[in-house]
């Protein structure tokens, strides 16, 4: 008797793993077909519901900011953080989670790479809830020709100018914070290029992403004196200063420093070591006679306007954030200096400057 239990019992059990293991893979069978996107989470699945502080955070790339990135969390104010991504994995989890030691309530990183996953009511929801956005690395054409062209583009844009809360990017995730954008559609585009033909086929600006009040008319860039952008960058605020007609902006960071601007549109400015000579740059044109003298498809850049087409206020960066620019003014600072840039039949050229006298 004891063996014909012990005989009905294995066979129950084993009938009940059988059960059970095929209940599980048709769950993960059903749940990769139902969601078109990949989540990876870390925290408290309940949403916590706080206020957050308003903030942008732009970053160069390379490397995350440590001290930046804990100004980013900190505006949180203990809720839920949202990593958006077109590429990679859960990278971010674990040192936004724990590694800053600063406390929120969960992050989530969510894949998004086809337009199905973008028009996903989960990722609505997920962008609703967070009180922090933070937009990865990665190729910005992604963002903007497939978040763009979806409910995404207006939930990011209530998020910071309704919600009030936090966003920021770095690398293409910063790329596209400004108004204006280049879109790298038809791949990147180097200095040389853009200033011999700032119509260049790869040269694609577009401004119907955000809509970031500090950032109107502003277009940005980064990995900057690293790659040599600083030519192309000029070439970009030519066609959005052209487009505009009106005073046009740059900001653009060097690989390893960030910005921070809170409510009072003060920019706060973090990098590594003065001795690593990396760079925040706020760029604008000048007062009057905004148009480049020469900007026609296929001809070299001319923007000269006597030698002070962009003025541009330069802080070399370090650890601390004492360093700041006032985006509301675009004339006081501290920490950095005034040069002037200028373009010659597609040469770039700096100079030293002074302070601007924009009213």
């Amino acid at each position: 008797m004891k063996n014909a239990f012990l005989r009905t019992s294995t066979v129950i059990i084993l009938t009940m793993c059988l059960a059970s293991c095929q209940k599980s893979d048709n769950s993960a069978a059903e749940t990769s077909d139902e969601k078109p996107f990949t989540s990876y989470f870390t925290g408290n699945p309940e949403d916590k519901k706080v206020s957050p502080n308003y903030g942008i955070t732009m970053m160069g790339g390379r490397s995350e900011h440590d001290q930046a990135m804990t100004w980013f969390l900190e505006q949180a104010n203990g809720g839920d953080i949202l990593v958006l991504r077109a590429s990679g994995s859960d990278g971010y989890n674990n040192y936004l989670f724990s590694g800053l030691g600063v406390a929120v309530n969960s992050v989530e990183s969510l894949v998004i790479k086809t337009p199905e996953a973008a028009n996903h009511p989960y990722v609505h929801e997920k962008i609703k809830n967070a009180e922090a956005i933070w937009m990865a690395g990665g190729n910005q054409f992604n963002y903007v020709g497939i978040w763009g062209d979806s409910p995404m583009k207006q939930l990011l844009n209530d998020h910071i100018n309704v919600k009030r809360g936090v966003i920021g990017g770095t690398s293409a995730g910063m790329a596209v914070l400004g108004e204006w954008y280049f879109s790298a559609e038809n791949g990147s585009i180097k200095s040389e290029e853009a200033l011999a033909n700032p119509f260049h086929e790869k040269a694609q600006v577009g401004n119907d992403f955000l809509k970031i009040p500090i950032l109107e008319n502003t277009i940005t860039d980064t990995h900057y004196a690293n790659r040599n952008r600083q030519g192309r960058h000029s070439a970009f605020i030519s066609r959005v200063a052209s487009e505009e007609n009106e005073q046009s902006f740059g900001i653009a960071c060097d690989e390893y420093t960030a910005v921070c601007v809170g409510e009072d549109g003060i920019a706060h400015i973090y990098g590594k070591s003065p001795a690593k000579e990396e760079a925040v740059y706020f760029i604008q044109t000048t007062c009057e006679g905004y148009k480049p003298e020469i900007m026609e498809a296929n001809q070299p850049l001319t923007w000269n306007n006597g030698g002070k087409a962009l003025s541009v206020y330069k802080v070399v960066t370090d650890s601390t954030g004492t360093s700041t620019f006032d985006l509301n003014n675009w004339k006081t600072g501290n920490g950095g200096k005034w040069l002037n840039w200028y373009v010659e039949n597609g040469k770039w050229f700096e100079v030293k400057g002074t302070q601007p006298n924009c009213n």
